[in-house]
């Protein structure tokens, strides 16, 4: 059991230590960088007709298009931080799921800006009406993550959690499970892109209009992962609390993330409400849950 524990401790500092975090997130920026001029060129060679690609290869048909590409690698670098606070904080893990999915709508603005159609008939154009939707929601998302961390901020001024040796070990039991999710991020991401990239540049079969982006492709699988994750969460810190705030709180996570899960299963307005639905019902039940820790005092 002890070589076990100090195995996964070798392999959590390996992965997801402080000092790992710093050197992802400057790799990160660099390939953002490089990511992003090599669409550009791409893009020019495309314009400048030196190299054909297929028609529907929307990416390399408008530079804007390429403002995509570092944000898809931005997106990596985010979920790495999820599985890096997945330890430290339940709280901050569940921030860092409404972070990514604020982001995936980002990154569509910027894929859609290369699309848009301006008219005096915007309203009834349907992909700039989604344009402006998606708009709005980054707006509302943006506002609505603040006060999710102002509520996460407030709850731990106003707490001192005592470290008991039953909340050590389920810290413990989460370092090993964000470790063992480092390979299933690795192997997903991997996979996802490489299928991507072939579907979208390399397959001429019918396939690839059906392909709508990686979001799907990746992180609807990544938060079917998480799901899993957090209701063994949920089970586990049975063990060291019962509290009905805890546990009610803990449950609504589980059902914003399955919110946000069942969003990439959908289109449009109805994709932007469940994803407005998931941060709200989850900044709703930390306010509640906060509400429930100033009566116990």
């Amino acid at each position: 059991m002890t070589h076990s524990t100090n195995f996964f401790s070798s392999l959590y500092n390996y992965f997801l230590s402080e000092k790992v975090k710093n050197k992802s997130e400057l790799v990160i920026i660099y390939i953002a960088i490089i990511s992003f001029l090599l669409h550009l060129l791409l893009i020019g060679l495309v314009n400048l007709e030196i190299i054909t690609v297929a028609d529907h290869i929307k990416l390399l048909s408008n530079p804007i298009a390429a403002i995509y590409t570092p944000f898809s690698f931005i997106l990596i670098y985010e979920v790495y931080l999820l599985l890096y606070y997945l330890p430290k904080s339940t709280s901050i893990y569940i921030g860092k799921q409404y972070e990514i999915i604020a982001l995936i709508v980002i990154r569509r603005i910027f894929k859609d800006l290369s699309n848009l159609e301006v008219s005096l008939n915007w309203f009834s154009i349907k992909n700039d009406l989604l344009f402006t939707a998606d708009l709005l929601a980054i707006v509302l998302l943006f506002f609505l993550i603040y006060i999710y961390y102002q509520l996460v901020k407030k709850s731990k001024t106003e707490k001192t959690t005592l470290i008991t040796p039953e909340i050590s070990r389920f810290i413990s039991l989460k370092k090993t499970m964000a470790t063992c999710l480092v390979p299933v991020f690795l192997v997903l991401s991997i996979y996802s892109l490489g299928h991507w990239l072939y579907e979208s540049f390399f397959s001429f079969s019918k396939i690839v209009t059906d392909i709508k982006d990686i979001n799907k492709i990746f992180f609807d699988d990544f938060f079917t992962v998480l799901i899993l994750v957090d209701v063994l969460l949920l089970l586990f810190s049975f063990l060291h609390s019962d509290k009905f705030n805890i546990v009610i709180r803990n449950s609504g996570f589980i059902i914003s993330t399955i919110l946000i899960k069942l969003s990439f299963s959908t289109e449009g307005i109805m994709n932007i409400v469940l994803i407005v639905t998931a941060v709200v019902f989850g900044v709703v039940m930390l306010k509640i849950h906060n509400l429930y820790d100033s009566i116990e005092k």
